[in-house]
């Protein structure tokens, strides 16, 4: 198996610091983490921080909150943390991002993969973010493209493909318009399927049925994410090839997945939050690019919808599942 990873360090990569320079003597240090609800990757941010010499029940405390696939909730989270005078909030998702910039200009925010973060108004610039908020970018027009190719290669005769997105995020708005873009460019069609909340999904689902399109994309954000289990279902029922960005998404049963390695930008996370805990503030730190890039295939499951993967694609995954 062969790992692709690029590197794109806007300002430069500091080195990790031995744990014993982490923090003030006898600090506790008091972080908001905002999220609609618990994914694995996230584990990794909490492991960076540990390596810097923050350690939860020690000198750190986490004020958790999850939406639970209720956006709405996000407003008040961020007037929470802002009652609660945390020292950094970390937020996982756009619609948190925007409710927590709405809420404090003052208390620094990190953001571990954001959506295009530039179009969405949460930073000026990669090199120099401004305002209170910094972390690390997802920006999608390269890799949608890169995941169109992938799916075309691997299902023959690919002309249409159902989508499902969350148009309640402008993160997955800007993202959805990228992607229909790279559909374009390789003679693809794309059915439309809005998805905002768990109600929603039932309907997406009987809609896709009626159409049947020749494969299944999912444009990934915590709403998507939070049905997770369902859209995998739906899609070996119906025998459909499936395209995802997480690995997570191929682990649970999911086609292939290819997109942004998350747990090493949930670790790198961590440096913006010792950097912030030292006084560095974020409109001083650039936003950093993803570092690393991963394909997932599940033989298993081409093997349940009938598919089989051509060998140029497998040499290429960076995991394949049997």
């Amino acid at each position: 198996m062969r790992r692709r990873e690029f590197i794109t360090l806007l300002g430069g990569a500091a080195a990790w610091p031995l744990a014993a320079h982490a923090q003030q003597p006898g600090k506790v240090w008091r972080m908001g983490f905002i999220a609609h609800g618990h994914e694995s990757f996230y584990d990794a941010l909490f492991e960076g921080l540990r390596e810097y010499g923050y350690e939860e029940g020690r000198n750190l405390i986490v004020e958790r909150r999850y939406a639970r696939g209720q956006a709405e909730r996000f407003k008040e989270f961020a007037a929470e943390m802002v009652r609660l005078n945390v020292d950094v909030i970390v937020v996982v998702t756009t619609p948190a991002a925007l409710a927590v910039k709405k809420a404090t200009t003052t208390i620094p925010i990190v953001h571990p993969n954001a959506i295009d973060p530039l179009n969405t108004g949460l930073i000026a610039s990669l090199a120099h973010p401004g305002g209170n908020l910094t972390g690390g970018a997802q920006l999608t027009a390269e890799v949608s493209a890169k995941r169109l190719e992938i799916l075309k290669k691997v299902v023959p005769g690919l002309s249409r493909a159902a989508a499902l997105w969350n148009p309640a995020n402008p993160a997955i708005v800007f993202s959805w318009k990228e992607t229909q873009g790279a559909a374009r460019a390789l003679g693809l069609t794309l059915q439309s399927h809005e998805v905002q909340g768990p109600k929603d999904f039932a309907a997406a689902f009987a809609m896709i049925a009626e159409e049947r399109p020749d494969a299944l994309l999912v444009l990934q954000d915590a709403v998507t994410m939070q049905q997770r289990n369902e859209i995998i279902d739906f899609a070996i029922q119906k025998l459909l090839p499936s395209m995802f960005q997480e690995k997570g998404w191929a682990v649970a049963g999911g086609l292939m997945s290819y997109g942004e390695n998350l747990p090493s930008m949930y670790r790198r996370a961590a440096y913006f939050v010792d950097r912030i805990f030292h006084g560095v503030k974020p409109a001083d730190l650039p936003v950093e690019q993803a570092t690393k890039f991963d394909m997932i295939l599940n033989l298993r499951t081409a093997k349940a919808i009938g598919l089989t993967i051509p060998d140029s694609i497998l040499v290429l995954a960076d995991e394949v599942i049997e």
